[in-house]
């Protein structure tokens, strides 16, 4: 996700997000979808919001993240895609 649309949905309450998690297109974009506020919103701090790569930020925001946070990602995106 990026751009001012993508960081409206992150930040917007849980309505418009359950909307958006049904319209997701990755497995990526629903787990961020429901994730909590505060990852979500060091997400669009770090990740949408500065100048440069965005697959450069979204790694070193994914590193930076607290171990439940990682954790989920690998076994909601990650693990699935392996049969």
């Amino acid at each position: 996700m990026a751009g001012l649309f993508e960081r409206g949905v992150l930040l917007s309450p849980a309505l418009v997000r359950r909307a958006a998690t049904g319209r997701a297109r990755t497995p990526e974009e629903r787990w961020i979808l429901g994730q909590s506020k505060a990852v979500r919103e060091s997400f669009v701090r770090e990740v949408l919001d500065p100048p440069g790569d965005p697959v450069v930020l979204q790694q070193i925001w994914m590193m930076r993240q607290p171990d439940a946070v990682r954790e989920s990602y690998v076994g909601e995106v990650l693990e699935p895609t392996l049969g």
